[in-house]
């Protein structure tokens, strides 16, 4: 398996974290499970390969154009055959220049994006299949998504606040740090926690909570810090606390992680 991330143009920089090409050259098949990251994606599924991801205990196929909703629990997916999938990730509150929708009804759900869009995603998704150049492709892309950013005023006066409020929740990630944060941009909490998640699918404490687990995930895969010094670092009260967070958000627990392969988490990461 390949995995390669690539960087939005200047002017999608502050609405597009990253594209990223998934690929493998040879029949593959493997379950995995997918956890919370705190971003919607769209991912375009090029090859000839199939997923599929778990609802209500059974597994259904995905479409070839995928929007994936807020992940706020790990969610299981199979997949079988060569694959090309080319993928879009916003940051938090973005894709809410994109989606007219309230952003939380995507949660924890994989849509056909051409049910949302209609014809010009599947035109898009045509003119991706035409050409293998992956700059090609991403400049297909940039060109749909810079027409498609709404530029209603109120609205992006919205979504810019959220943008300092999550800003806000990363600087000051306590329990009690809403009441202040709110007084800080002269709001109730109470319309704060409604921004926050109509903007981005999650409340205020459950965003602290999954960019907190994240934190503690990269530290996994990347070092070789005990237990302990990762829950302090990612900003957990004590060790039991990051041990009962990570298997919230992974269905099991950190040792568990070590010894088991869990590759597309490793690769997005």
């Amino acid at each position: 398996m390949q995995f390669q991330h690539f960087s939005p143009s200047e002017i999608l920089k502050p609405y597009i974290k990253h594209y990223y090409i998934f690929e493998s050259d040879s029949d593959i098949e493997f379950e995995d499970t997918v956890f919370p990251s705190g971003e919607m994606e769209i991912i375009f599924n090029l090859g000839d390969g199939i997923w599929e991801s778990l609802v209500d205990k059974n597994f259904y196929k995905t479409p070839k154009i995928e929007l994936w909703g807020q992940i706020t629990k790990p969610l299981a997916i199979k997949s079988k055959g060569k694959h090309t999938m080319l993928g879009i990730r916003f940051y938090t509150h973005t894709a809410a220049y994109f989606f007219k929708d309230e952003i939380g009804v995507f949660n924890n759900q994989i849509f056909d994006l051409e049910d949302i869009i209609g014809n010009p995603i599947k035109k898009l998704h045509n003119q991706l299949l035409e050409t293998s150049d992956i700059q090609k492709r991403i400049e297909l892309i940039e060109t749909f998504l810079i027409q498609k950013i709404i530029t209603n005023p109120k609205r992006s006066d919205k979504i810019e606040k959220v943008a300092h409020i999550l800003s806000s929740l990363l600087s000051e990630p306590t329990e009690t740090n809403i009441s202040s944060i709110s007084e800080k941009y002269s709001i109730t909490p109470r319309y704060l926690h409604k921004l926050v998640f109509q903007h981005t699918g999650l409340a205020p404490k459950s965003f602290n909570k999954i960019k907190r687990f994240q934190h503690s995930l990269k530290l996994i895969n990347n070092t070789e810090y005990p237990f302990t010094s990762i829950a302090y670092d990612s900003g957990y009260f004590d060790q039991s606390h990051f041990i009962r967070d990570f298997k919230f958000f992974t269905g099991t627990t950190p040792t568990s992680y070590l010894e088991n392969q869990f590759p597309i988490n490793h690769l997005i990461l």
